[in-house]
Parts: structure tokens; C-alpha cells; sequence
């Protein structure tokens, strides 16, 4: 099996074969040499080893046939020329989630389909997957031009986003469960992708990354040697200003990122790692403090921000003495744990018992912040929840973090993220807010938690 995926028979990869699969990156993507052409238009069958035939020509298919890689043509706004493939499972739910998955420098979709395990993990949860492919020579996703770096720009964001459209259109997706991952050029366009489009995807899990914005350029190079080499350093603020700056205004949810990479990643140093986790930390405004730190494998250090669990807001994990081509077989399953796509779903959803909330805000000239803890005081476990309250009048949301706040002002309701949406019994979940005022910065002063009645301090 070759780095540019010309062969593309097998779906479920050995580790040897992955090693393969990626060997050849490192080089390729430090030049930026031409990478060899990309696999041709295909269906792919599902039985492991069988023999590819060639895809039906030209006009997309309404459906794409289950349980084949497909590629679709026709998606929609396409200003880059990128290839769309499609992996559509027998299983495939009701509503089904959708997985972007984005390929390095001098591979493609077909490349990234057999040699990752997406497509076998969605045979066992039932969510789509897409694999967008690069048609320019380098093979290298555009995460540097500045019609990249901000929402509907153009370049490849917009073609991938167009996919998402598609396949939202054609099996009625769930638009809350669109996720994004990527290796090396995958990695900075999953960064890209959730600081242009926070409002369509809810994660994203990034593989020798960088961070959104650091790879800009504005000579029409797709290289920056400043960035690869680790050198571009900001405030979090900065970063987190850069990813904000990509679609000005917008105060919803933001998505969660789960970034890896190697200390000895000698293609995008590992200093780009803490600059990850800078920026995402202070987009999702979590602090830069781990919440926990364990090492679910030898060499691996794990640090959750902003809370403990499997699905926290930011999530990273460091791979001592490892390089560059840090992705191995078994990883795409931790990425889902992240997503939460590895269960059927929530169950239904009990009201609290009891409930209580506990507010603060701390308040400048003509702007405030305000914090919100909410505690669930009662005894059943809370999947999924809508804090309501009245602003003072005078104040109107600007920015808000750990729930959607609609309207901006008045009478407002915050839905949870996807990451704090369950809160057990005497646990609680921290979220927040930014408001400009005419003068009256006071805070809130009654709640009510999925209708209950709170407490508040």
C-alpha cells in the first residue's frame, strides 16, 4: 500500500500497513514535492480483498451505494476543484452523524479511507463518513490563503462545507453530531474548519496540528516555515481572537477539540501543540489548567480542560519520542469516544429533582462577565438540559461559552454544549457569558432548570 493510496483494496489496515501508509509523508510534506496522482474515481466493494470496479461516470448518485466508497460529484460550491468521497454504511441510522475526514499532504479520500478506520467504526455505530481530497498538486489542504481563514472565504473550507450540505440534505443528518478529524494537513484544516464554521461542527480531533491561523501566508505560498518550525507563539487571548476573528459576531456554541502530537515531530514542531491548546482553551473559555491528567498508554500524557470526562472541551494528549506520523490503528476509536459517537445515544432525558445555581459577574465601563455553576441537587441523572433567566434590562449578550444563549437578551435560555449536556446528581457544570450594559451590571436573579425552580447564591 503506497503513501498516495493508489491501492485501495483493504479497509481495515495492519499497524504495519499504516506505517506504510504514512512513511513517505514527512519528506514530502517538509519540500512540499508534487505527490503522486490521486486514486481515480471508484466504488470500493465492502468485502476485504475483493477486486475495485471502476465508479459509474459523471452524474452523482441520489444516494451513494451503502457499504461502498462512492465518490460524489456535483455537491455544490466547489471553488478549490476538491473530490468528494462518501462512505455510507449498511447500519446507517435514522438522523445519522457525520464524520469528516481529512487526508495529509500527498494523500486523498480513497488514501485516507483504507488507511484509517472510520469506515469500519461506522459500520458498528451507523454515522457517515466524508473524505474530502485535494486535487492540486501538492496534495496539501489550503489552511494558509486568507480566503481560507475566514467563514465562506472560499478555497477548500467552502467545498468542504458544501459536502456537509450535501449529505445533510440527502439522509436528513443530525446537524448537532458534524465532526471534523485530520492528519498533518487534515489536522490544520480541522482547525480551520472549526474556526470558520463553529456553528456546523461540534468537535473536532486534530493529528500534528497546528493551530487555526498559524499557517496564514499572504504570497499564495502553502508553506510557513515560522509555524512548522514552532516559532509562531501568541497570548491565548491572541489565538483565541484568531479562530473568533474567522467569523465575526457569531456568540453560539463553540466546537470541542481533541489535539495529538509527537514530541519529536520534526515536520510541525511540538511546540505547536501548547499553542493548540492555548487557542481552544481560550475559545471554549476553559481555563489552561489540566481539570485531569492520567496516561490511558505507555509514552502517552493526557490532559482534559475545562472537565474530567471522556468528553471534556478541550482534550490533548502528547506522544513522548514519537514523530511526525504519530497516527496508528485503535486511535479513531478514542476519537469517537471524544465525539461520543461509540454508544447509541442518550437516553431519556429526567427532570432535576432540585436544582440550584450559584452567579456572578465581574463588570467594566459598558461590558461585564458573567460566570453561572449550575448543580444538580436532586437524584436522577440529568441528560441534556435549558437553563432559563431574564438579563437586567440594558444588557445583551455578546460572546457566551458552554451552552447556545438565545435571544441575546431578555429572556434568555441556555442549551447545553455537547460536552456538559448530563449532569449526575450533586455534580455541576460551569458556562458563562460576556454582555454589554447601559449601566445596570447586576446578575440574573432567578433560574429554572428544564422548568424546575433553582436555588440560587
Amino acid at each position: 500500500m503506497s503513501a498516495t493510496g493508489s491501492s485501495n483494496t483493504a479497509r481495515r489496515p495492519s499497524r504495519s500497513g499504516l506505517a506504510v501508509l504514512f512513511g513517505a509523508l514527512v519528506s514530502l510534506l517538509a519540500t512540499l514535492l508534487l505527490g503522486a496522482p490521486g486514486a481515480s474515481a471508484r466504488t470500493e466493494p465492502t468485502t476485504s480483498g475483493a477486486t475495485a470496479r471502476e465508479a459509474a461516470p459523471a452524474a452523482a448518485p441520489t444516494v451513494a451505494p451503502a457499504a461502498a466508497l462512492t465518490e460524489v460529484t456535483d455537491f455544490g460550491t466547489n471553488p478549490s476543484n476538491l473530490q468528494m468521497y462518501l462512505y455510507v454504511p449498511d447500519s446507517v441510522t435514522a438522523n445519522p452523524a457525520v464524520v469528516v475526514a481529512v487526508h495529509y499532504c500527498t494523500g486523498s479520500g480513497p488514501a485516507m479511507y483504507s488507511g484509517t478506520e472510520y469506515a469500519s467504526l461506522a459500520d458498528r455505530y451507523g454515522f457517515i463518513v466524508v473524505y474530502p481530497s485535494v486535487t492540486r498538486a501538492s496534495k496539501c489542504f489550503d489552511v494558509s490563503s486568507p480566503q481560507a481563514l475566514r467563514r465562506g472565504g472560499g478555497s477548500d473550507p467552502v467545498g468542504i462545507k458544501s459536502m456537509v450540505d450535501w449529505v445533510t440534505r440527502t439522509y436528513s443528518a443530525d446537524t448537532g453530531r458534524i465532526f471534523a478529524t485530520g492528519i498533518s494537513s487534515g489536522a490544520m484544516m480541522t482547525n480551520v474548519l472549526l474556526g470558520d464554521y463553529p456553528d456546523v461542527f461540534a468537535a473536532g480531533a486534530a493529528f500534528s496540528g497546528v493551530p487555526f491561523g498559524c499557517f496564514a501566508t499572504t504570497d499564495g505560498s502553502e508553506w510557513n516555515s515560522a509555524c512548522s518550525g514552532g516559532t509562531v507563539l501568541h497570548t491565548p487571548q491572541e489565538w483565541g481572537d484568531l479562530a473568533r476573528g474567522a467569523y465575526p459576531g457569531y456568540i453560539g456554541p463553540r466546537p470541542r477539540m481533541q489535539v495529538w502530537h509527537g514530541t519529536e515531530d520534526d515536520v510541525l514542531r511540538y511546540p505547536n501543540f501548547g499553542e493548540e491548546i492555548k487557542q481552544w482553551t481560550n475559545v471554549l473559555g476553559v481555563s489552561q489548567t489540566p481539570a485531569a491528567t492520567d496516561s490511558p498508554q505507555s509514552g502517552w500524557t493526557r490532559t482534559r480542560y475545562g472537565s474530567t470526562g471522556d468528553r471534556a472541551p478541550v482534550e490533548a494528549i502528547s506522544l513522548q519520542g514519537v514523530g511526525h506520523n504519530l497516527y496508528a490503528y485503535g486511535m479513531a476509536a478514542r476519537v469517537l469516544t471524544f465525539f461520543g459517537l461509540d454508544s447509541s445515544g442518550p437516553g431519556p432525558q429526567p427532570q432535576p429533582g432540585a436544582c440550584k445555581v450559584t452567579v456572578t459577574t465581574n463588570a467594566w465601563s459598558t461590558g461585564l462577565t458573567g460566570s453561572v455553576t449550575i448543580t444538580n441537587t436532586g437524584t436522577a441523572r440529568i441528560e441534556g438540559w435549558k437553563l432559563a433567566f431574564t438579563l437586567p434590562s440594558g444588557q445583551t449578550i455578546t460572546n457566551g461559552w458552554g451552552a447556545t444563549y438565545t435571544p441575546a437578551s431578555g429572556a434568555v435560555t441556555a442549551t447545553n454544549a455537547t460536552y456538559n449536556g448530563t449532569i449526575a446528581p450533586n455534580a455541576s457544570v460551569g458556562i458563562g457569558y460576556q454582555a454589554n450594559h447601559g449601566g445596570n451590571s447586576a446578575a440574573p436573579t432567578a433560574f429554572t432548570l428544564n422548568g424546575t425552580v433553582c436555588s440560587v447564591n
